[in-house]
């Protein structure tokens, strides 16, 4: 789609007008690059980067300079990468951003990420999860206990589905808190805990403290250490439903990622209930599903966005298979005789209903 120029703003009215567009059209990031001459700037929209005109270094600078200031970052300090947030008010609400600065060649490169809350809790269909794995999951998410996994790599929408399934079981007498880096959308009916790592505060130690809050479900933000993993594990032992997510590109691949991290096998086999993969497909708009042709390299042959997942849910013969540490290949086997079906073969399925293409499902899963 065609994106206004703002390369001619000053930087206070640059980033006021990007910032505002932005949230209007759903961008989920702002990218801005310096170069020799110039200053590239980028919005990521529905997955996939797109160019808007570069700025001058002068404007750029301006709008840097705002941007610190909103989010607190010291001014002088260049040299090294610096994190933090702001808000802005939008169409009656407020949208958070994340702000992440890094040193490059040209100057500071900056990454906004939108925290838009109309994009916060969105029902699992409205996602774009078939009928029947919807109900299996709202299923999975009313367990008393076990591990259930989100994987994908990041801006899959992994965060987003764990808040559509806490969202279900909200207000059903269950003890409800989370542990995120960061809190990303505010959820009535539930504790949201940020860990500050600075502080001591990480999801290791702070799973150890909120086990002492008598939780009924535990949502950890993301399992990257032997000490996270087997915590977690443990709690989902002990009468704790525990949802968390791991970076891996299938279900399949969460199994031999934790137990290669050192967990136990005879902790990790009970506990596990299910794992969802996915990513972020871009959907087909109405004009190309009813054109006899269309140009999938084009953005505007598509109107929005849905997910694409696989959905393993672990059978006692998988479970035992776990238990004794068999390799990916003979799990992958057994798995599709329980009925997993792989991303690659739900993108087949959604292709011939001509909901988005085979390129779209290529460029997520290659």
């Amino acid at each position: 789609m065609a994106h206004p120029d703002f390369s001619g703003l000053n930087g206070e009215q640059l980033l006021e007008d990007l910032q505002q567009y932005c949230s209007k059209i759903g961008v989920s990031d702002i990218h801005t690059s310096p170069e020799k001459g110039s200053v590239r700037l980028e919005i990521r929209l529905r997955g996939v980067l797109e160019a808007l005109p570069p700025m001058t270094a002068e404007n750029y600078e301006q709008m840097l300079r705002r941007i610190k200031f909103l989010s607190k970052l010291k001014l002088n300090v260049t040299n090294i990468p610096q994190d933090g947030q702001y808000t802005f008010e939008t169409e009656g609400r407020t949208v958070n951003i994340r702000v992440a600065t890094l040193p490059s060649r040209f100057g500071e490169t900056v990454t906004l990420r939108l925290l838009d809350p109309k994009r916060g809790i969105i029902p699992l269909e409205t996602l774009g999860f078939p009928g029947d794995m919807k109900k299996q999951l709202e299923e999975l998410a009313r367990l008393p206990h076990g591990l259930i996994l989100v994987t994908g790599p990041t801006g899959s929408g992994k965060t987003t589905t764990l808040y559509s399934l806490l969202s279900t079981v909200i207000g059903t007498a269950r003890n409800i808190i989370t542990l995120e880096d960061p809190v990303e959308y505010e959820i009535k009916g539930i504790v949201q805990s940020e860990i500050d790592p600075d502080h001591g505060f990480t999801f290791s130690s702070g799973l150890r403290s909120i086990l002492r809050h008598d939780p009924n479900i535990i949502l950890v933000g993301e399992i990257r250490d032997l000490e996270t993993a087997q915590t977690a594990i443990d709690a989902s032992l002990t009468g704790h439903l525990v949802l968390s997510t791991l970076h891996t590109n299938s279900a399949i691949e969460a199994i031999p990622r934790l137990l290669s991290m050192g967990v136990s096998p005879y902790t990790f086999a009970p506990a596990l209930r299910a794992i969802l993969a996915q990513r972020l497909i871009r959907t087909l708009s109405d004009t190309s599903k009813a054109a006899a042709s269309y140009d999938p390299s084009n953005p505007e042959t598509y109107a929005g966005r849905m997910t694409l997942p696989e959905l393993l849910v672990v059978s006692p013969v998988l479970r035992d298979m776990v238990l004794t540490q068999e390799r990916e290949e003979a799990l992958l086997e057994q798995a599709k005789k329980d009925g997993y079906l792989p991303m690659k073969e739900w993108g087949k399925i959604l292709v011939e209903q001509k909901i988005t293409s085979k390129e779209e499902i290529a460029r997520v899963t290659s």
